[in-house]
Protein backbone atom coordinates (compact mmCIF):
# COMPACT_ATOMS: atom_id res chain seq x y z
CA UNK A 1 0.00 0.00 0.00
CA UNK A 2 1.86 3.08 -1.26
CA UNK A 3 1.46 6.34 0.65
CA UNK A 4 0.83 9.57 -1.23
CA UNK A 5 4.38 10.78 -0.53
CA UNK A 6 5.75 7.89 -2.61
CA UNK A 7 3.40 8.03 -5.59
CA UNK A 8 5.67 10.53 -7.37
CA UNK A 9 8.36 7.84 -7.47
CA UNK A 10 6.21 5.09 -9.01
CA UNK A 11 8.14 3.36 -11.79
CA UNK A 12 11.46 4.74 -10.56
CA UNK A 13 14.28 2.94 -8.78
CA UNK A 14 14.77 3.67 -5.08
CA UNK A 15 18.37 3.46 -3.86
CA UNK A 16 18.91 2.82 -0.14
CA UNK A 17 22.13 3.68 1.71
CA UNK A 18 22.51 1.54 4.82
CA UNK A 19 20.19 -1.13 3.43
CA UNK A 20 21.68 -3.84 5.65
CA UNK A 21 20.13 -2.44 8.83
CA UNK A 22 17.13 -4.26 10.29
CA UNK A 23 14.76 -1.37 9.63
CA UNK A 24 16.14 -0.42 6.22
CA UNK A 25 16.14 -3.99 4.93
CA UNK A 26 12.53 -4.37 6.06
CA UNK A 27 11.56 -1.17 4.28
CA UNK A 28 13.34 -2.42 1.16
CA UNK A 29 11.18 -5.56 1.22
CA UNK A 30 8.04 -3.46 1.69
CA UNK A 31 8.95 -1.25 -1.26
CA UNK A 32 9.67 -4.28 -3.43
CA UNK A 33 6.32 -5.73 -2.42
CA UNK A 34 4.67 -2.51 -3.58
CA UNK A 35 6.29 -2.88 -7.00
CA UNK A 36 9.31 -0.59 -6.66
CA UNK A 37 12.73 -1.48 -8.03
CA UNK A 38 15.16 -1.29 -5.09
CA UNK A 39 18.95 -1.11 -4.96
CA UNK A 40 21.24 -0.39 -2.03
CA UNK A 41 24.56 -0.44 -0.27
CA UNK A 42 25.82 -1.15 3.22
CA UNK A 43 29.17 -0.84 4.92
CA UNK A 44 29.73 -4.59 5.35
CA UNK A 45 28.85 -7.77 3.54
CA UNK A 46 26.57 -10.06 5.50
CA UNK A 47 23.52 -12.28 5.76
CA UNK A 48 21.02 -9.46 5.13
CA UNK A 49 22.59 -8.42 1.85
CA UNK A 50 22.61 -12.05 0.72
CA UNK A 51 18.89 -12.37 1.47
CA UNK A 52 18.05 -9.15 -0.38
CA UNK A 53 20.00 -10.37 -3.41
CA UNK A 54 17.91 -13.55 -3.36
CA UNK A 55 14.88 -11.26 -3.69
CA UNK A 56 16.37 -9.83 -6.88
CA UNK A 57 17.78 -6.57 -5.50
CA UNK A 58 21.12 -5.11 -6.59
CA UNK A 59 22.78 -4.61 -3.20
CA UNK A 60 26.51 -4.21 -2.60
CA UNK A 61 28.94 -3.75 0.26
CA UNK A 62 30.97 -0.54 0.35
CA UNK A 63 30.49 2.88 -1.23
CA UNK A 64 29.18 2.90 -4.79
CA UNK A 65 28.26 6.44 -5.88
CA UNK A 66 27.68 5.23 -9.43
CA UNK A 67 24.65 3.26 -8.26
CA UNK A 68 22.85 6.56 -7.60
CA UNK A 69 22.85 7.38 -11.30
CA UNK A 70 19.38 6.74 -12.69
CA UNK A 71 17.68 6.45 -9.28
CA UNK A 72 14.49 8.40 -8.66
CA UNK A 73 14.94 8.60 -4.90
CA UNK A 74 17.71 7.99 -2.37
CA UNK A 75 16.73 6.77 1.09
CA UNK A 76 19.31 6.89 3.90
CA UNK A 77 19.44 5.78 7.51
CA UNK A 78 20.11 8.26 10.29
CA UNK A 79 23.65 6.87 10.63
CA UNK A 80 24.55 8.08 7.12
CA UNK A 81 25.84 11.67 7.03
CA UNK A 82 25.45 14.11 4.17
CA UNK A 83 29.19 13.60 3.47
CA UNK A 84 28.56 10.00 2.41
CA UNK A 85 29.74 9.54 -1.22
CA UNK A 86 26.35 8.29 -2.40
CA UNK A 87 24.43 11.09 -0.73
CA UNK A 88 26.92 13.56 -2.18
CA UNK A 89 26.37 12.05 -5.63
CA UNK A 90 22.60 12.33 -5.18
CA UNK A 91 22.98 16.00 -4.27
CA UNK A 92 25.14 16.55 -7.35
CA UNK A 93 22.52 14.91 -9.59
CA UNK A 94 19.59 16.57 -7.78
CA UNK A 95 18.14 13.16 -6.86
CA UNK A 96 15.61 13.65 -4.02
CA UNK A 97 16.69 12.25 -0.65
CA UNK A 98 14.51 10.89 2.16
CA UNK A 99 15.47 9.80 5.68
CA UNK A 100 14.44 6.30 6.76
CA UNK A 101 11.84 7.46 9.28
CA UNK A 102 10.15 9.66 6.69
CA UNK A 103 9.85 6.65 4.38
CA UNK A 104 8.34 4.53 7.16
CA UNK A 105 5.82 7.28 7.89
CA UNK A 106 4.94 7.48 4.21
CA UNK A 107 4.32 3.73 4.05
CA UNK A 108 2.01 3.94 7.08
CA UNK A 109 -0.19 6.65 5.60
CA UNK A 110 -3.70 5.52 4.73
CA UNK A 111 -3.99 2.75 7.33
CA UNK A 112 -7.06 3.06 9.50
CA UNK A 113 -5.19 2.22 12.71
CA UNK A 114 -1.45 2.98 12.75
CA UNK A 115 -0.09 1.43 15.99
CA UNK A 116 3.22 2.83 17.24
CA UNK A 117 5.23 1.22 20.04
CA UNK A 118 7.62 3.71 21.63
CA UNK A 119 9.93 3.81 24.63
CA UNK A 120 13.60 3.64 25.52
CA UNK A 121 13.59 -0.13 26.03
CA UNK A 122 11.53 -3.07 24.86
CA UNK A 123 10.18 -1.71 21.58
CA UNK A 124 11.18 -4.64 19.41
CA UNK A 125 9.96 -7.32 21.80
CA UNK A 126 6.63 -5.60 22.49
CA UNK A 127 6.07 -4.85 18.80
CA UNK A 128 6.89 -8.48 17.97
CA UNK A 129 4.46 -9.72 20.63
CA UNK A 130 1.71 -7.44 19.37
CA UNK A 131 2.37 -8.36 15.74
CA UNK A 132 2.12 -12.08 16.52
CA UNK A 133 -0.97 -11.56 18.68
CA UNK A 134 -2.85 -9.52 16.05
CA UNK A 135 -1.81 -11.80 13.20
CA UNK A 136 -3.04 -14.95 14.93
CA UNK A 137 -6.21 -13.15 16.03
CA UNK A 138 -7.05 -12.57 12.36
CA UNK A 139 -6.59 -8.78 12.14
CA UNK A 140 -4.09 -9.22 9.27
CA UNK A 141 -1.76 -6.36 10.30
CA UNK A 142 1.05 -4.89 8.27
CA UNK A 143 4.19 -4.88 10.42
CA UNK A 144 7.55 -3.13 10.48
CA UNK A 145 9.86 -4.56 13.13
CA UNK A 146 13.40 -3.59 14.13
CA UNK A 147 14.36 -7.25 14.23
CA UNK A 148 13.41 -10.59 12.74
CA UNK A 149 10.45 -12.62 14.01
CA UNK A 150 9.96 -16.14 12.70
CA UNK A 151 6.20 -15.98 13.30
CA UNK A 152 5.80 -13.32 10.60
CA UNK A 153 8.60 -14.57 8.37
CA UNK A 154 11.15 -11.81 9.03
CA UNK A 155 11.10 -8.12 9.92
CA UNK A 156 8.06 -7.05 7.90
CA UNK A 157 4.61 -8.31 7.06
CA UNK A 158 2.19 -7.05 4.42
CA UNK A 159 -1.43 -7.12 5.58
CA UNK A 160 -4.60 -5.32 4.59
CA UNK A 161 -5.26 -1.60 4.96
CA UNK A 162 -6.65 -1.65 8.48
CA UNK A 163 -3.78 -2.01 10.97
CA UNK A 164 -0.09 -1.14 10.69
CA UNK A 165 2.11 -2.02 13.69
CA UNK A 166 5.56 -0.43 13.93
CA UNK A 167 8.30 0.51 16.32
CA UNK A 168 8.47 4.25 16.89
CA UNK A 169 12.07 5.19 17.66
CA UNK A 170 12.88 8.42 19.46
CA UNK A 171 16.45 8.64 18.08
CA UNK A 172 16.84 11.77 15.99
CA UNK A 173 13.12 12.43 16.69
CA UNK A 174 12.31 9.78 14.08
CA UNK A 175 8.88 9.00 15.54
CA UNK A 176 7.67 12.50 14.71
CA UNK A 177 7.42 11.39 11.07
CA UNK A 178 4.96 8.60 11.84
CA UNK A 179 1.16 8.74 11.85
CA UNK A 180 -0.27 7.28 15.05
CA UNK A 181 -3.74 6.17 16.09
CA UNK A 182 -2.80 3.89 18.98
CA UNK A 183 0.40 4.62 20.93
CA UNK A 184 2.03 2.15 23.30
CA UNK A 185 4.44 3.96 25.66
CA UNK A 186 6.76 1.54 27.48
CA UNK A 187 9.17 3.80 29.37
CA UNK A 188 11.20 6.99 29.08
CA UNK A 189 14.80 6.77 30.31
CA UNK A 190 18.17 8.35 29.65
CA UNK A 191 19.44 7.71 26.13
CA UNK A 192 20.20 9.56 22.90
CA UNK A 193 21.33 12.60 24.86
CA UNK A 194 23.68 13.35 21.95
CA UNK A 195 20.50 14.30 20.06
CA UNK A 196 18.49 15.88 22.86
CA UNK A 197 21.01 17.36 25.29
CA UNK A 198 18.93 16.60 28.39
CA UNK A 199 15.92 14.64 29.56
CA UNK A 200 13.64 17.67 29.46
CA UNK A 201 13.99 17.74 25.68
CA UNK A 202 13.47 13.97 25.50
CA UNK A 203 10.16 14.34 27.32
CA UNK A 204 9.19 17.24 25.07
CA UNK A 205 9.73 15.01 22.02
CA UNK A 206 7.48 12.29 23.47
CA UNK A 207 4.82 14.89 24.20
CA UNK A 208 5.07 16.18 20.62
CA UNK A 209 4.77 12.61 19.33
CA UNK A 210 1.70 11.79 21.43
CA UNK A 211 0.12 15.10 20.47
CA UNK A 212 -0.05 13.73 16.91
CA UNK A 213 -2.78 11.32 18.05
CA UNK A 214 -6.19 12.16 16.60
CA UNK A 215 -8.88 13.40 18.95
CA UNK A 216 -10.21 9.85 19.31
CA UNK A 217 -6.77 8.23 19.53
CA UNK A 218 -5.68 5.66 22.11
CA UNK A 219 -2.74 5.67 24.52
CA UNK A 220 -1.57 2.53 26.35
CA UNK A 221 1.10 3.64 28.81
CA UNK A 222 3.29 2.27 31.57
CA UNK A 223 1.49 3.51 34.67
CA UNK A 224 4.54 3.02 36.87
CA UNK A 225 7.03 5.17 34.94
CA UNK A 226 7.41 8.63 36.42
CA UNK A 227 8.51 10.32 33.20
CA UNK A 228 5.71 8.70 31.19
CA UNK A 229 3.20 9.94 33.76
CA UNK A 230 4.63 13.44 33.56
CA UNK A 231 4.34 13.51 29.77
CA UNK A 232 0.78 12.15 29.82
CA UNK A 233 -0.16 14.76 32.40
CA UNK A 234 0.68 17.44 29.83
CA UNK A 235 -1.17 15.79 26.95
CA UNK A 236 -4.57 17.24 26.12
CA UNK A 237 -7.09 14.43 26.52
CA UNK A 238 -10.14 15.49 24.55
CA UNK A 239 -11.89 12.26 23.52
CA UNK A 240 -8.68 10.25 23.57
CA UNK A 241 -8.66 6.94 25.44
CA UNK A 242 -5.95 6.69 28.13
CA UNK A 243 -5.17 3.27 29.60
CA UNK A 244 -2.29 2.14 31.81
CA UNK A 245 -0.52 -1.17 32.35
CA UNK A 246 1.81 -2.25 35.14
CA UNK A 247 2.43 -4.67 37.97
CA UNK A 248 0.20 -2.90 40.50
CA UNK A 249 -3.59 -3.06 40.70
CA UNK A 250 -3.83 0.72 40.34
CA UNK A 251 -3.30 0.21 36.59
CA UNK A 252 -6.07 -0.55 34.11
CA UNK A 253 -4.28 -3.73 32.98
CA UNK A 254 -2.24 -5.68 35.55
CA UNK A 255 -1.20 -9.27 36.34
CA UNK A 256 -2.89 -11.42 38.96
CA UNK A 257 -1.27 -14.45 40.58
CA UNK A 258 2.05 -13.91 38.84
CA UNK A 259 4.53 -16.77 39.23
CA UNK A 260 7.83 -17.76 37.61
CA UNK A 261 9.04 -21.17 36.50
CA UNK A 262 12.57 -22.53 36.83
CA UNK A 263 13.73 -20.55 33.79
CA UNK A 264 12.25 -17.29 35.06
CA UNK A 265 9.28 -17.28 32.66
CA UNK A 266 6.15 -15.64 34.06
CA UNK A 267 2.59 -16.95 34.13
CA UNK A 268 -0.29 -14.76 35.27
CA UNK A 269 -3.89 -13.75 34.74
CA UNK A 270 -4.41 -10.48 32.87
CA UNK A 271 -6.86 -8.34 34.80
CA UNK A 272 -8.64 -5.28 33.41
CA UNK A 273 -10.02 -3.08 36.16
CA UNK A 274 -10.28 -6.19 38.34
CA UNK A 275 -11.96 -8.38 35.72
CA UNK A 276 -9.99 -11.45 34.53
CA UNK A 277 -9.45 -11.42 30.76
CA UNK A 278 -7.08 -14.28 29.98
CA UNK A 279 -4.30 -16.48 31.35
CA UNK A 280 -0.74 -16.07 30.08
CA UNK A 281 2.15 -18.55 30.36
CA UNK A 282 5.22 -17.02 28.69
CA UNK A 283 8.19 -18.82 27.17
CA UNK A 284 10.47 -15.76 27.49
CA UNK A 285 12.01 -14.99 30.90
CA UNK A 286 11.96 -11.96 33.17
CA UNK A 287 9.55 -9.50 34.72
CA UNK A 288 10.25 -7.05 31.90
CA UNK A 289 8.83 -9.55 29.39
CA UNK A 290 5.74 -9.94 31.58
CA UNK A 291 5.29 -6.15 31.26
CA UNK A 292 5.86 -6.33 27.50
CA UNK A 293 3.15 -9.00 27.26
CA UNK A 294 0.78 -6.87 29.34
CA UNK A 295 1.36 -3.91 27.05
CA UNK A 296 0.86 -6.02 23.92
CA UNK A 297 -2.36 -7.62 25.20
CA UNK A 298 -3.73 -4.26 26.34
CA UNK A 299 -3.08 -2.85 22.87
CA UNK A 300 -4.59 -5.94 21.23
CA UNK A 301 -7.69 -5.60 23.41
CA UNK A 302 -8.10 -1.93 22.52
CA UNK A 303 -7.54 -2.71 18.82
CA UNK A 304 -10.48 -5.10 18.95
CA UNK A 305 -8.62 -8.41 18.80
CA UNK A 306 -9.94 -11.68 20.21
CA UNK A 307 -7.92 -11.99 23.43
CA UNK A 308 -8.20 -15.77 23.58
CA UNK A 309 -6.47 -16.01 20.21
CA UNK A 310 -4.00 -13.24 21.11
CA UNK A 311 -3.09 -14.94 24.38
CA UNK A 312 -2.60 -18.27 22.65
CA UNK A 313 -0.15 -16.53 20.32
CA UNK A 314 1.83 -15.02 23.20
CA UNK A 315 1.98 -18.35 24.97
CA UNK A 316 3.94 -19.60 21.94
CA UNK A 317 6.03 -16.45 21.53
CA UNK A 318 9.80 -17.15 21.49
CA UNK A 319 11.10 -13.61 20.87
CA UNK A 320 12.66 -11.82 17.94
CA UNK A 321 16.17 -12.71 16.90
CA UNK A 322 19.00 -10.92 18.75
CA UNK A 323 16.83 -10.59 21.87
CA UNK A 324 18.43 -12.88 24.47
CA UNK A 325 18.82 -15.39 21.67
CA UNK A 326 20.53 -18.73 22.24
CA UNK A 327 22.99 -19.03 19.35
CA UNK A 328 24.83 -22.27 20.11
CA UNK A 329 27.00 -24.39 22.39
CA UNK A 330 30.81 -24.58 22.35
CA UNK A 331 33.12 -26.52 24.67
CA UNK A 332 30.29 -26.93 27.18
CA UNK A 333 29.51 -23.19 27.21
CA UNK A 334 26.13 -21.83 26.10
CA UNK A 335 26.28 -18.80 23.79
CA UNK A 336 23.60 -16.11 23.92
CA UNK A 337 23.27 -12.74 22.25
CA UNK A 338 21.21 -9.70 23.21
CA UNK A 339 20.70 -6.48 21.25
CA UNK A 340 20.78 -4.37 24.42
CA UNK A 341 23.22 -1.53 23.92
CA UNK A 342 22.67 0.99 26.67
CA UNK A 343 23.37 0.25 30.34
CA UNK A 344 19.75 -0.28 31.38
CA UNK A 345 19.20 -2.85 28.64
CA UNK A 346 22.48 -4.60 29.39
CA UNK A 347 21.58 -4.81 33.07
CA UNK A 348 18.29 -6.51 32.18
CA UNK A 349 20.04 -8.96 29.84
CA UNK A 350 22.52 -9.94 32.56
CA UNK A 351 19.65 -10.44 35.01
CA UNK A 352 18.00 -12.79 32.52
CA UNK A 353 21.26 -14.73 32.24
CA UNK A 354 21.45 -15.01 36.03
CA UNK A 355 18.10 -16.82 36.08
CA UNK A 356 19.83 -19.90 34.66
CA UNK A 357 22.08 -20.39 37.72
CA UNK A 358 25.28 -20.55 35.67
CA UNK A 359 28.54 -18.62 35.76
CA UNK A 360 27.84 -15.63 33.52
CA UNK A 361 30.47 -14.16 31.23
CA UNK A 362 29.16 -10.89 29.78
CA UNK A 363 30.77 -9.58 26.59
CA UNK A 364 29.97 -5.88 26.24
CA UNK A 365 30.36 -3.96 22.99
CA UNK A 366 29.80 -0.31 24.03
CA UNK A 367 27.80 1.56 21.39
CA UNK A 368 28.86 5.01 20.16
CA UNK A 369 31.34 7.34 21.80
CA UNK A 370 28.68 9.89 22.72
CA UNK A 371 26.54 7.32 24.54
CA UNK A 372 29.54 6.01 26.50
CA UNK A 373 30.38 9.58 27.52
CA UNK A 374 26.89 10.55 28.64
CA UNK A 375 26.16 7.24 30.40
CA UNK A 376 29.70 6.44 31.53
CA UNK A 377 28.88 5.82 35.20
CA UNK A 378 25.93 3.59 34.29
CA UNK A 379 28.15 1.48 32.02
CA UNK A 380 30.52 0.86 34.94
CA UNK A 381 27.90 -1.00 36.99
CA UNK A 382 25.43 -2.47 34.48
CA UNK A 383 27.20 -5.87 34.40
CA UNK A 384 27.83 -6.06 38.14
CA UNK A 385 25.73 -9.25 38.36
CA UNK A 386 27.92 -11.04 35.80
CA UNK A 387 30.87 -13.08 37.07
CA UNK A 388 33.22 -11.71 34.41
CA UNK A 389 32.82 -8.86 31.93
CA UNK A 390 34.76 -8.68 28.67
CA UNK A 391 34.75 -5.24 27.04
CA UNK A 392 35.43 -4.80 23.33
CA UNK A 393 36.27 -1.61 21.50
CA UNK A 394 33.50 0.97 21.26
CA UNK A 395 31.35 0.49 18.16
CA UNK A 396 31.39 3.86 16.44
CA UNK A 397 28.27 3.41 14.25
CA UNK A 398 27.48 6.88 12.90
CA UNK A 399 30.26 8.66 14.84
CA UNK A 400 33.94 9.48 14.47
CA UNK A 401 36.39 8.70 17.27
CA UNK A 402 36.81 11.92 19.31
CA UNK A 403 40.00 10.59 20.87
CA UNK A 404 39.01 11.26 24.46
CA UNK A 405 37.06 8.10 25.34
CA UNK A 406 37.92 4.43 24.93
CA UNK A 407 37.03 1.03 26.35
CA UNK A 408 40.12 0.87 28.55
CA UNK A 409 38.61 3.68 30.62
CA UNK A 410 35.48 1.59 31.14
CA UNK A 411 37.51 -1.44 32.23
CA UNK A 412 39.51 0.66 34.72
CA UNK A 413 36.30 2.13 36.15
CA UNK A 414 34.68 -1.30 36.44
CA UNK A 415 37.69 -2.72 38.25
CA UNK A 416 37.60 0.19 40.69
CA UNK A 417 34.04 -0.89 41.50
CA UNK A 418 35.14 -4.46 42.17
CA UNK A 419 33.93 -5.88 38.85
CA UNK A 420 36.07 -8.55 37.21
CA UNK A 421 36.50 -6.75 33.88
CA UNK A 422 38.87 -7.62 31.02
CA UNK A 423 39.72 -5.52 27.97
CA UNK A 424 39.33 -7.62 24.81
CA UNK A 425 39.44 -5.00 22.02
CA UNK A 426 38.73 -7.29 19.07
CA UNK A 427 36.68 -10.42 18.50
CA UNK A 428 39.83 -12.56 18.31
CA UNK A 429 40.84 -11.26 21.74
CA UNK A 430 37.44 -12.12 23.21
CA UNK A 431 37.44 -15.58 21.64
CA UNK A 432 40.98 -16.23 22.90
CA UNK A 433 39.96 -15.30 26.45
CA UNK A 434 36.95 -17.61 26.28
CA UNK A 435 39.00 -20.50 24.96
CA UNK A 436 41.61 -20.08 27.67
CA UNK A 437 39.39 -19.15 30.60
CA UNK A 438 35.88 -20.35 29.80
CA UNK A 439 34.46 -23.22 31.83
CA UNK A 440 32.03 -25.96 31.03
CA UNK A 441 28.57 -24.77 32.07
CA UNK A 442 29.29 -21.08 31.49
CA UNK A 443 26.67 -18.81 29.93
CA UNK A 444 28.42 -16.41 27.55
CA UNK A 445 26.27 -13.37 26.74
CA UNK A 446 27.35 -10.95 24.03
CA UNK A 447 25.57 -7.59 24.16
CA UNK A 448 25.31 -4.71 21.73
CA UNK A 449 23.46 -3.45 18.66
CA UNK A 450 26.59 -3.12 16.55
CA UNK A 451 28.21 -6.21 15.05
CA UNK A 452 29.07 -8.15 18.23
CA UNK A 453 26.56 -10.84 17.22
CA UNK A 454 29.19 -11.82 14.64
CA UNK A 455 31.43 -12.87 17.54
CA UNK A 456 28.92 -15.63 18.33
CA UNK A 457 29.06 -16.73 14.69
CA UNK A 458 32.87 -16.66 14.71
CA UNK A 459 33.19 -18.74 17.88
CA UNK A 460 30.62 -21.29 16.69
CA UNK A 461 32.23 -21.54 13.25
CA UNK A 462 35.73 -22.10 14.68
CA UNK A 463 34.38 -24.67 17.12
CA UNK A 464 32.68 -26.62 14.33
CA UNK A 465 35.89 -26.55 12.28
CA UNK A 466 37.80 -27.94 15.24
CA UNK A 467 35.27 -30.75 15.60
CA UNK A 468 35.54 -31.59 11.92
CA UNK A 469 39.30 -31.88 12.22
CA UNK A 470 38.99 -34.01 15.37
CA UNK A 471 41.20 -31.46 17.11
CA UNK A 472 38.72 -30.08 19.60
CA UNK A 473 41.03 -30.34 22.60
CA UNK A 474 44.21 -29.17 20.89
CA UNK A 475 42.70 -26.21 19.02
CA UNK A 476 40.75 -24.71 21.90
CA UNK A 477 43.78 -22.78 23.19
CA UNK A 478 44.70 -21.29 19.83
CA UNK A 479 42.93 -18.73 17.70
Amino acid sequence: MVGSALRDFAGKRIHMVGIGGSSMSGLALMLAGDGFEVSGTDRDEGYTLLQLRKRGMDVRAGHHPGMVDGAGLLVYSAAVSSEDPERARAAQLHVPQMERAVLLGALMQGYRLPVCVCGTHGKTTTTAMLAQALTEAGLDPSVHLGGSLDAIGGSVRAGDSRVFVAEACEFNRSFLHMPVGLAVVLNIEEDHLDCYGDMEHVEEAYLEFLSRLPRDGIVVANGEDERVARVLGKLERGNRVFRTFGLQAENDYYPGGIAYDGKGCASFTVLKSGTPLCRVALKVPGVHNALHALAALAAADLAGADLNLSTSALNRFTNAHRRFEHTGSVWGMELYHDYGHNPAEMRVAVEMARLQNRRVVAVMQPHTFSRVKTLFQEYLSCTARADVTLVTDIYAAREKDPGDIHSGMLVDGMRNKGIDAVLTPGFDDAERWLRENGREGDLVLTMGCGNVNLLNDQIQRNYEQCKEKAEELSCRKSV
